[in-house]
């Protein structure tokens, strides 16, 4: 297997990744990123093969499975009831359960809300050069998920910050200091669930948190773990997700030069469908090996990990002609930002609307928006989204 050397934590590797990725393609469909210390799939066929291939999962192999140190035990707590990190049997009874109650109905019911709340936000927008991510981008989807879940929106927060302590456990970047304030955040954010699902199973209302309280399937219930966890994966995910992608999108279209008609009923679906595949926020996701399997020439032993890199995938020229132009006139064809097979993204739908109701709205409220500096990404890979969107409309 070819040798690919990359530090994900290098200042130009941060700012652009994808020339790394297409020299990575070129050497193979799966090459061993040395730094990443695992074989890493960077062609679309390869990367849509794994998400689907049962041999391939998230959940560690038993014997491998081990406690973990005890000062993250408050954050493995909650990774150990998450849909994200199961295999079936228990993940096919999790997602099955949430989506009883994280329906397509209560999604479209944000729809006004979310317009809403874009408005209110641009009339706050100060005068003179400012940083959209923290103006729009950040505040979009944290109101939308406080009000899908029932939690009170001055929570916002609180709920944002526990989430960038916890998701920064994902990050590259990551130290011992990053897994104690991990820790921290999910026992802070484990402990006002519990008092706000007690809350819920006492005064039901109209919510996520209530519905998903209720949710049954022949006599099985989420236990108050499972609820801990979902409720922190939709935010932690859904949150970090549509931040990225709104701010990612709204870059590309400054420098591109957008066009109305992107923004237009016709063409809005194609716009966030591009910004997703051109730019996602997530960009790869690791799978462990469950028995020994030959996948494009190399041999994968139980208990080995790979990596998927999607946003790699979403620019194989091998998939789609002209992959690195920015078009939202193309035909949807290639997309692996919201993964693929059992573990597709449950809250794709409604980062989908967000930024469907968020794009159209910033750019008619201001149209003549530019940019007034040079964007800059955080080094938070395998995220990756803007830290600074620095505008003035």
């Amino acid at each position: 297997m070819r040798i690919v050397t990359q530090s994900p934590t290098d200042p130009d590797f941060v700012q652009n990744p994808y020339r790394f990725y297409a020299a990575a393609r070129e050497q193979g469909a799966i090459s061993y990123w040395k730094d990443y210390g695992m074989p890493a799939a960077f062609s679309h066929s390869a990367v849509h093969m794994l998400l689907r291939d049962r041999r391939f999962g998230r959940e560690i192999p038993a014997e491998l499975a081990s406690p973990g140190p005890a000062h993250l035990a408050p954050w493995l707590e909650v990774e150990a009831h998450s849909m994200l990190e199961l295999e079936p049997p228990r993940h096919t009874r999790l997602r099955r359960l949430v989506l009883r109650a994280f329906t397509s109905r209560a999604i479209s019911a944000l729809e006004a809300e979310i317009s809403a709340q874009c408005h209110q936000l641009i009339d706050a927008f100060p005068e003179g050069d400012f940083n959209l991510i923290a103006a729009y981008c950040n505040q979009v989807p944290v109101v939308t998920i406080c009000r899908l879940l029932g939690v009170p929106e001055d929570m916002g927060p609180s709920l944002v910050d526990w989430s960038h302590k916890m998701v920064a456990m994902y990050q590259s970047s990551r130290t011992t200091e990053t897994e104690h304030i991990a820790a921290q955040a999910a026992t802070e954010f484990t402990g006002f669930l519990e008092g706000y699902i007690e809350q819920r199973r006492c005064d039901p209302r109209d919510d996520l948190i209530t519905r998903l309280i209720q949710a049954e399937e022949e006599g099985d219930k989420l236990s108050t773990k499972e609820l801990i966890s979902t409720c922190i994966l939709i935010l932690n995910a859904g949150h970090e997700a549509t931040v990225h992608s709104l701010g990612n999108g709204v870059k590309q279209m400054l420098q591109q030069g957008w066009h109305p008609d992107w923004l237009a009923p016709s063409g809005i679906e194609g716009l966030v469908e591009e910004i997703l595949r051109f730019d996602p926020p997530v960009q790869v996701f690791t799978r462990y090996v469950y028995e020994e399997a030959e996948i494009f020439g190399h041999t994968f032993q139980r208990g080995d990990q790979v990596a998927l890199m999607l946003a790699a995938a979403n620019r194989d020229p091998k998939a789609l002609d002209d992959p690195e132009d920015f078009d939202p006139t193309r035909p949807p064809k290639v997309n692996k930002s919201f993964g693929g097979g059992l573990h597709f993204c449950v809250g794709a739908p409604l980062a989908r609307l967000e930024m469907q109701i968020a794009l159209p709205i910033l750019f008619e409220r201001c149209p003549d928006l530019k940019l007034a500096a040079a964007p800059e990404y955080a080094n938070t890979y395998h995220f990756h989204g803007l830290t600074r969107l620095q505008v003035r409309r």
